[in-house]
């Protein structure tokens, strides 16, 4: 049985006073979660409030970005090893809106995964599709670029260490929901994907999360479908008894 993961991804919201403020609020509600893993993924000038506040919880810390080389003229960002040594346990890679409004390519997105592992850190891969793309019927060859460029350019021990998360990009902030079981189809093909670029064990210990307007009314459902491993929660993250609800579903 994999383990479930809930992650939340606060995207541009929150400064240090408030992150203090949602962890005190937040840790006693899941102080005896132990069925999942629990992440949280704050700006960076929020990580080490953060990592303070998570301290002596079971709560990991995540960065929502990093850059692939290790030191240089690289103005505004921040390293694996930078992450690592702020306290930070995982990292997104590859957010749609990373894609979307910055420009990542399969390309980036495997750089920041091998630099993200070389640092100790668990790097959270996202793949998929647009609205247009679900809509021509094109969201398995997106999905099977996505996975061949990003997590399926890495050698099997590197891919033993990652999560991926499948946010389809037409459910993301916009109140629709991928069904169960059209994020279950999308898992499976992803699944699928890793059989046969690695082999049918790392396929099967692979954790998968699903990302796309989740909410306390919809984590059961969706969690219901043993290929959904846990979620990426954005919007309903930000709000300390929603998030529990959610991590406690």
């Amino acid at each position: 049985m994999r383990r479930r993961v809930i992650a939340g991804n606060w995207k541009m919201y929150k400064t240090q006073a408030e992150t203090r403020a949602f962890f005190a609020a937040f840790a006693p509600l899941v102080a005896h979660s132990a069925h999942c893993d629990i992440v949280v993924a704050p700006p960076f000038t929020a990580l080490a409030a953060a990592v303070d506040a998570a301290r002596g919880t079971a709560v990991g810390i995540a960065a929502q970005n990093v850059f692939w080389e290790k030191e240089g003229a690289y103005t505004g960002e921040l390293s694996a090893g930078m992450l690592a040594e702020a306290g930070c346990r995982y990292v997104l890679i590859g957010h749609s809106e990373r894609r979307q409004y910055f420009g990542e390519t399969e390309e980036s997105v495997a750089k920041k995964t091998r630099a993200a592992l070389a640092a100790g850190l668990t790097p959270i891969v996202c793949v998929g599709e647009l609205l247009a793309d679900r809509e021509a019927g094109k969201t398995e060859e997106v999905l099977g670029r996505q996975f061949r460029g990003g997590p399926g350019s890495l050698t099997a021990e590197e891919f033993s260490r990652i999560l991926v998360a499948y946010e389809p990009v037409w459910a993301i902030g916009t109140g629709r929901t991928a069904t169960p079981e059209i994020a279950a189809a999308a898992h499976g093909f992803l699944r699928k994907c890793a059989a046969g670029q690695f082999s049918a064990a790392a396929a099967s210990a692979l954790r998968i999360l699903y990302g796309g307007s989740v909410k306390p009314d919809n984590i059961k459902g969706l969690m219901a479908q043993d290929e959904l491993d846990g979620a990426l929660v954005g919007g309903a993250s930000l709000d300390a008894k929603s998030f529990a609800a959610i991590v406690n579903f």
